[in-house]
């Protein structure tokens, strides 16, 4: 074109020409941009692809007792808020039925699994097959879970201790063991039995062999799950403990820590699961301060003995002190009444069917008896 004239530019400005440097960096932009648009199809909008369709899942978590991975006519317990999940989707299962929806799954065969801090102790998921979605309309997924019992006896407990255990104090219950019973059922389904075995008067041991009189508890322990077999061992031991010369103090000589250790292994060695329980307090109305003071101590000990030994721990001392008001719990110097019982009863169900993280933070704590009218609790 030439330098142009005056006369072709407005104004009669003379036309800019670009120096050759800026005309590079033009070039290099309007390639850029090329390239942008290229890669949005030239410019041109494609419409979005179709949503991926989805299905709801439905599974079922059940106790397998025998194994087989078969949900049998007779196993009827299932196991309540658990985390089932199906490709990244999780839903959590039902009290009493087991039974978890788990929403938004494309179409394809996928494993099931169950999250790991959602189980309750002891239990151990087993591998069900693939699982396809879309499921048959009404199909539920059996998703089995088991429990290291060996040959013990499915859904039996044996309840091991001194008068607590035996009940003394209730009235309108027998102890904590019938609502043991009774929480397992209304939550998990099924028929369970607690057996008690306890002994009025009794100590979790004896220290020392002259001192044994053999209805200790390190004394009793091994023939009693003999004869019951029992899938969980229930231990409420020590409240007599402070009443022995070598128990004025948590510390050694004093045998509660040995005794309970003893009892918990005596149990893992039979392939009973031993769930142990905080020794609840005094009725301070009725009790020295020192003997509270004494339980406090003796329970972070028990705490740290369930973690080491890998046993569960019914937090029964925090159940009574969260409730607060304590003499109301009682009916005498140390025995529970209806109320009281119920709590220990509470503490022993959140043990056995809720994660461990619930002993802490009372997640699924069910919503306990009320003592009827006319019994201890409202005297």
């Amino acid at each position: 074109m030439g330098q142009g004239n005056a006369a072709d530019s407005p104004a009669g400005r003379p036309p800019v020409v670009p120096c050759g440097p800026v005309r590079a960096r033009l070039r290099l932009l309007i390639l850029i941009v090329a390239a942008g648009l290229a890669g949005c199809g030239g410019g041109s909008p494609t419409s979005p692809g179709p949503p991926v369709q989805t299905y709801p899942v439905t599974a079922v978590v059940f106790y397998d007792e025998n194994g087989n991975g078969v949900l049998d006519a007779t196993e009827a317990v299932r196991l309540p808020e658990v985390d089932v999940d199906v490709s990244g989707h999780v839903g959590r299962s039902e009290k009493l039925t087991g039974r978890a929806v788990v929403s938004g799954v494309p179409a394809g065969s996928y494993a099931v699994s169950l999250k790991a801090p959602s189980m309750p102790p002891f239990y151990a998921p087993a591998t069900p097959p693939p699982l396809t979605v879309p499921q048959a309309a009404g199909a539920e997924a059996d998703v089995p879970v088991t429990l290291p019992i060996g040959d013990n006896v499915p859904n039996t407990y044996l309840a091991f201790g001194d008068s607590i255990t035996v009940g003394e104090g209730s009235h309108s219950t027998d102890g904590y063991r019938n609502v043991v019973e009774q929480l397992l059922a209304q939550n998990m389904g099924g028929h369970h039995r607690v057996i008690g075995d306890g002994i009025s008067g009794t100590t979790s041991g004896c220290g020392s062999s002259r001192d044994c009189k053999g209805t200790e508890g390190t004394e009793r322990i091994e023939g009693s799950l003999r004869r019951n077999q029992p899938a969980y061992l229930l231990i409420l031991y020590g409240t007599n403990d402070w009443n022995k010369a070598p128990c004025k103090t948590a510390e050694p000589p004093c045998f509660t820590i040995d005794s309970l250790r003893f009892m918990i292994q005596v149990a893992k060695a039979g392939r009973t699961l031993p769930v142990v329980s905080t020794i609840i307090p005094a009725n301070p109305e009725q009790n020295p301060p020192e003997r509270n003071q004494w339980v406090a101590a003796m329970n972070d000990k028990i705490k740290a003995l369930a973690r080491q030994e890998g046993a569960a721990l019914a937090d029964s001392y925090a159940a009574f002190t969260k409730a607060g008001n304590l003499p109301q719990l009682f009916d005498g110097q140390v025995h529970p009444n209806d109320a009281g019982y119920q709590l220990i009863a509470g503490a022993f169900f959140i043990a056995i069917a809720r994660p461990p993280a619930a002993t802490a933070s009372r997640r699924g704590t069910p919503s306990f008896f009320l003592a009827p009218a006319g019994t201890s609790a409202d005297r």
